[in-house]
């Protein structure tokens, strides 16, 4: 593909603001060796000159979750947290003092310095890159509002202004206009319901606010049909849960495909080996091999490009996740073994569409599928409002047909925000929340989740705001663990 110029507008950051709201879990969510029960939401609202086209604001909120970013055992959740809320700290200063750029300048001119910084703060790459993630999607909202249009169509256009950058110099001569010209987003997406290593696998119960509780009430309420299951690192016990689990799902979803999640916890090689050997002697997986669509970071980051990695027999393709802290992971992991990477909107818009981008380009030359390359969604737990509804915009846009979601599962509706504010996003998007019990909560019906209303206004994905004022300073959020 030959490049052709792009049309991006010239923006100036002139302000970021930052507010934090405790979030409590109804159900303790277990991933990997975290048992998350409370933290803390940022939002971020970025005031933008975007010259000719005006002046406004521009949103986006995301969990500052411990334990994920950050798995070191000598760090508690509090430094997890503090060293996001720095991260947001430094991005902020050097996004404001910026000159006039377009938005994906803005984003690869600072990030290399950021990196950096955070590396030198004793902060892992995922805490640093982080804070771009976020703010990046709140510039991204207000240059969308100042030339009145979704997130979808300024992307077709081009008007981030993505270009051939040293970021990804394997993109180089990349049509980045015509590619993203290409891109048509769905306005459904298939909800793929997380199991976390807690969740009761049996009986139909619900909690007092009518809420499932157990995995077949969840797939009677929201009749899921793509699931994602949660692994601990003991091949023995991960195989006995998992075949547990199947047997539920055997019964209440028939037909149902699945993913594997390790979050890191299988410490090397031989262990992984361990549990491929076993996932191919289970009867219930050997009675359906492609029911199961992929394993997703097994190893811990640090030990995620062992060149032996790439002569493992494994029973589905490997995808990166927590190992993505940088934009060379996927082209480093893909010489390892890898042939997915996660999207997930604490990693980085800009991350997942070059990612994207990647996977298009090296298919280019693949027919076999062993071969190609494959994104996927997956959620950290995003909350009902800004992060989850941009974050199921941007698996839109990217064309992924089903998405991981678990925050509507583990927080009743939009837990502690305000009555008013709930009520005025449910509002805006009657497509996406429903109202049962009196509360708004996330609509998934047949398995799908509705997101018309998020593509057809101006801006990234909401038509509503979250009430700034009810918020804590962001340097409270480390307390909120």
């Amino acid at each position: 593909m030959t490049a052709t110029p792009s049309p991006a507008p010239r923006l100036r950051v002139l302000a970021i603001d930052f507010g934090v709201r405790a979030m409590s879990l109804r159900l303790p969510f277990k991933f990997g060796a975290a048992t998350l029960t409370r933290c803390p939401q940022v939002f971020v609202r970025a005031t933008v000159d975007c010259g000719t086209s005006g002046t406004t604001e521009g949103w986006a909120a995301e969990l500052m979750v411990p334990r994920w970013f950050d798995k070191r055992t000598d760090r508690s959740p509090a430094d997890n947290v503090r060293d996001l809320q720095h991260a947001l700290e430094s991005t902020s200063s050097a996004y404001t003092r910026d000159a006039p750029t377009t938005a994906f300048a803005l984003f690869a001119q600072n990030y290399q310095a950021l990196m950096k910084h955070g590396e030198a703060s004793g902060a892992t790459a995922l805490s640093t890159a982080f804070a771009q993630a976020v703010i990046d999607r709140a510039v991204i909202d207000a240059l969308c509002r100042c030339v009145r249009l979704p997130m979808h169509a300024a992307f077709s256009r081009n008007l981030v202004g993505l270009c051939d950058t040293l970021l990804a110099p394997d993109l180089q001569g990349w049509d980045w206009n015509a590619w993203l010209s290409s891109l048509t987003p769905s306005s459904s997406l298939q909800a793929r319901h997380t199991v976390g290593m807690l969740d009761a696998l049996e009986g139909d119960v619900e909690d007092a606010a009518g809420l499932p509780v157990t995995l077949p009430a969840v797939v009677r309420r929201y009749g899921h049909r793509y699931f994602k299951i949660k692994l601990g690192g003991d091949p023995a016990i991960d195989l006995a849960r998992l075949d547990a689990v199947l047997a539920t799902l055997d019964a209440v979803a028939p037909g149902h495909r699945f993913t594997l999640d390790g979050n890191e916890q299988y410490a090397d090689l031989h262990a992984l080996k361990a549990l491929c050997e076993g996932l191919r002697e289970l009867p219930r997986l050997r009675a359906r091999p492609d029911a199961l669509l992929y394993l997703e970071q097994p190893l811990p980051r640090d030990a995620s490009m062992d060149p032996a990695l790439a002569e493992l027999r494994v029973p589905a393709a490997l995808l990166l996740d927590e190992a993505d802290g940088t934009l060379d992971a996927f082209p480093m992991g893909r010489a390892h073994g890898w042939r997915g990477i996660s999207s997930k909107g604490c990693k980085g818009i800009y991350k997942a569409v070059i990612n994207r981008a990647r996977c298009d380009q090296w298919n280019l030359a693949h027919d076999r599928e062993a071969d190609r390359c494959f994104m996927s969604a997956e959620d950290l737990t995003c909350q009902a409002g800004l992060a989850v509804q941009q974050d199921l915009a941007l698996a839109a846009l990217l064309g992924l047909a089903h998405c991981e979601r678990n925050g509507h599962h583990y927080v009743d509706g939009f837990g502690d925000a305000p009555a008013a504010e709930s009520s005025n996003f449910a509002t805006a998007h009657p497509d996406l929340y429903e109202t049962s019990a009196g509360r708004p909560r996330l609509a998934i019906r047949d398995g799908r989740i509705a997101i018309g209303s998020l593509l057809a206004q101006p801006g990234f994905a909401h038509a509503a705001e979250p009430a700034f004022d009810s918020l804590q300073p962001l340097s409270q959020a480390p307390t909120l663990v």
